[in-house]
């Protein structure tokens, strides 16, 4: 039988915060972390996968999904504001220690829960997370840089232009080797939570201050030349957004770390699902404590 996937909501200092749980209460935590322009529904089709062994979690940050999405004047749309929701999540659902599947916007939250209080992040898997510069894809990346630096009406259209559904679909389908893997629903259903009045001001907001992860890049390099926390790195290697330079780049700093790069992109849970699950069954089961 599957395991029984809940859904529910938490609140966090007047926020509702939405997640997805399942599996067994006192077993090792999962902590699932989405990115843009998506939320935990990215992750509905792994969570059995891994429910039978871990309790796993998988929150919608604020202003995605179905968590709250304050205005941008309520709420500070920053990497550490949404980092603060989750660590008190954390604390909220009686999480000491938990490892974590990082993607996208994903990747700057889980570093900074991991260089605030390493010791409780017991093992990662980044699939697109980045955490060095080799992993920006140019031009790609030009854009939103330009922006952060001079947000304006020069700088501001080109930005605009990922909030559209031409771009949220070439997420889903860029450096897919069959795009017919990936089911249409997966961007739609990012489009319409996009589309929501306000809601390209919240995504503004966080691509000006994206240049603040990139800055924190060294600090996490030390954290993992420190911790030598074991990393799985599960990677599209045709990724155009982060390339799988950001992958091999881990083994700098954690010479262990284990690299598997995958005939698909962005999004490769929607292509490679079984493999993708299996490589992280087989890791968590090396370097975390059996489940009892």
């Amino acid at each position: 039988m599957a395991p029984v996937v809940y859904h529910r909501t938490a609140e966090i200092d007047g926020l509702d915060v939405f997640y997805r749980e399942a599996g067994p209460g006192d077993a090792p935590v999962v902590l699932l972390l989405h990115g843009f322009p998506a939320s935990s529904h990215m992750f509905r089709n792994l969570i059995p996968l891994l429910a039978d062994r871990y309790r796993v979690i998988a929150p919608d940050h604020i202003g995605f999904g179905y968590s709250s999405m304050p205005a941008p004047g309520d709420f500070p749309y920053t990497f550490d504001a949404l980092t603060d929701v989750t660590e008190a999540l954390l604390e909220r659902l009686g999480v000491a220690g938990f490892a974590m599947y990082v993607q996208d916007y994903g990747a700057p939250i889980g570093w900074r829960l991991a260089t605030r209080a390493p010791d409780r992040v017991t093992a990662i898997v980044t699939q697109s997370g980045n955490a060095y510069e080799d992993g920006f894809v140019r031009p790609f990346w030009d854009g939103l840089f330009a922006y952060a630096g001079a947000p304006g009406p020069d700088t501001e259209p080109t930005v605009r232009r990922a909030l559209t559904p031409e771009i949220t679909r070439w997420q889903y389908e860029n450096g897919v080797a069959d795009p017919s893997l990936v089911s249409p629903d997966t961007w739609t259903h990012d489009q319409a939570l996009l589309d929501r009045p306000g809601n390209d001001e919240i995504q503004l907001r966080l691509f000006r201050d994206y240049p603040a992860n990139v800055a924190q890049y060294p600090a996490v390099h030390t954290y993992f030349r420190t911790s030598r926390v074991p990393l799985l790195a599960v990677w599209g290697r045709g990724d155009e957004i982060f390339g799988p330079d950001g992958a091999r780049a881990f083994q700098r700093d954690l010479p262990e770390a284990e690299v598997h790069l995958l005939d698909s992109g962005h999004f490769a849970l929607e292509s490679h699902l079984d493999t993708i699950a299996g490589y992280i069954r087989g890791f968590l089961g090396r370097v975390l404590p059996a489940p009892s």
